[in-house]
């Protein structure tokens, strides 16, 4: 629920029905932060698209490192909803509660492994400090192997979940343990 309208999946219709369908179909239902975007389906339809390509797209970051830059950027910018969803996520693929804590709360990131903390810091920097970021942030990454290409996904995440929080906090998109778990192919 959120503080604005929003189309029940029983009453939707239309474009709004078919993309209702396929989101059941393939994620087992329709999370709160797309359901408010019922208002708007074709906003609804680009933002999905935005979000399945740059979380499940092809890239050299792992589906952790995804999770974990949105975990890192959703605690920034105090977003319980999407650091419990994604940090939800994240535990499929990392075992240690330390570190997804530490993600969680966006503090100790340096004490990570090389690769995540230099990762995760740089998303916090570019969430908290967007105009202080300089091209030499970029060396940090490329020192840890990071290509063009990675430190574009990583860019482009971040971007998304500044966005996605925004939608969150702006629109008061509720969670509860029901609609953070259970999701299939997330």
């Amino acid at each position: 629920m959120s503080w604005i309208e929003e189309v029940e999946v029983s009453e939707a219709e239309g474009k709004l029905a078919e993309t209702y369908a396929a989101l059941i179909k393939q994620r087992g239902k329709v999370s709160n932060i797309l359901k408010v975007h019922s208002l708007n389906p074709d906003a609804m339809g680009a933002h999905l698209e935005l979000y399945m390509t740059i979380m499940f797209g092809k890239s050299g970051l792992s589906r952790a490192e995804r999770e974990a830059i949105a975990v890192v950027v959703s605690a920034n910018n105090d977003c319980e909803y999407c650091v419990n969803h994604h940090a939800e996520a994240l535990r499929r693929y990392v075992k240690d509660d330390e570190v997804v804590s530490l993600l969680m709360s966006a503090d100790g990131l340096e004490t990570l492994e090389p690769r995540l903390s230099n990762i995760v810091r740089h998303a916090e920097k570019l969430t908290t400090a967007p105009g202080a970021m300089t091209e030499s942030d970029l060396g940090e990454l490329r020192a840890e192997g990071l290509s063009d290409g990675d430190i574009l996904d990583i860019t482009l995440i971040v971007g998304y979940f500044n966005f996605v929080n925004r939608i969150a906090l702006g629109l008061g998109v509720a969670f509860s343990d029901d609609e953070m778990s259970g999701y299939v192919n997330d």
